[in-house]
């Protein structure tokens, strides 16, 4: 997994990973959720990417769009 940017410094997410057609995101309160074209959408899953990437407004577009997208959930 790679750590998140948090560039605003307000974001619930710790780091991602980026998979060919999916996204695996870690909050910080240790849920791992995976969401996938088949879940989400291939548009949704691509913009989590770029914002995972840029290190911003990533946790503002999933509470927006994709919050129960996901197509699995884990607890650490």
């Amino acid at each position: 997994m790679q750590r998140y940017k948090n560039l605003n410094g307000d974001s619930n997410i710790s780091s991602f990973e980026l998979g060919n057609d999916s996204i695996t995101i870690q909050f910080k309160e240790g849920s791992i959720y995976v969401y996938t074209y088949e879940s989400a959408g291939m548009s949704n899953v691509e913009t989590m990417k770029q914002f995972a990437q840029s290190g911003s407004g990533l946790n503002s577009f999933i509470m927006r769009n994709a919050r129960n997208l996901y197509a699995r959930k884990t607890k650490i």
